[in-house]
């Protein structure tokens, strides 16, 4: 088992320090979340919902560790994380179902030649 605690803060350690290095990037990034914030549409819980839901999509062991902090923090049960993780294996299912139909295609384009 990973250990979350240990890993978000090595990770952030790191990322302070690339930080130093390209600050610039830093700068545009660090833009990005409170510029979504403000459009006030969905509330803070559910933008944590869907950043685990993405985390997971996209395989991202550094947004598993920052965003399900930050979720417990706000106060996000268990049950709503299961939830939008449910959100994201049937999305997973989806994808791989549409990217083998297009596996298909590919191998049907290539019979045919």
């Amino acid at each position: 088992m990973q250990d979350w605690n240990n890993y978000r803060d090595s990770l952030l350690q790191r990322v302070g320090e690339y930080a130093e290095l390209a600050p610039d990037v830093m700068k545009a990034i660090g833009s990005l979340e409170p510029s979504i914030g403000k459009m006030g549409k969905l509330d803070a819980k559910t933008h944590e919902l869907i950043a685990l839901a993405v985390a997971v999509t996209t395989r991202c062991d550094g947004c598993i560790a920052v965003h399900s902090k930050k979720a417990i923090e706000l106060g996000v049960s268990r049950e709503e994380i299961a939830e939008a993780l449910s959100v994201a294996i049937a999305l997973n299912a989806g994808a791989a179902l549409t990217y083998s139909a297009r596996v298909l295609e590919a191998v049907d384009s290539v019979s045919q030649q």
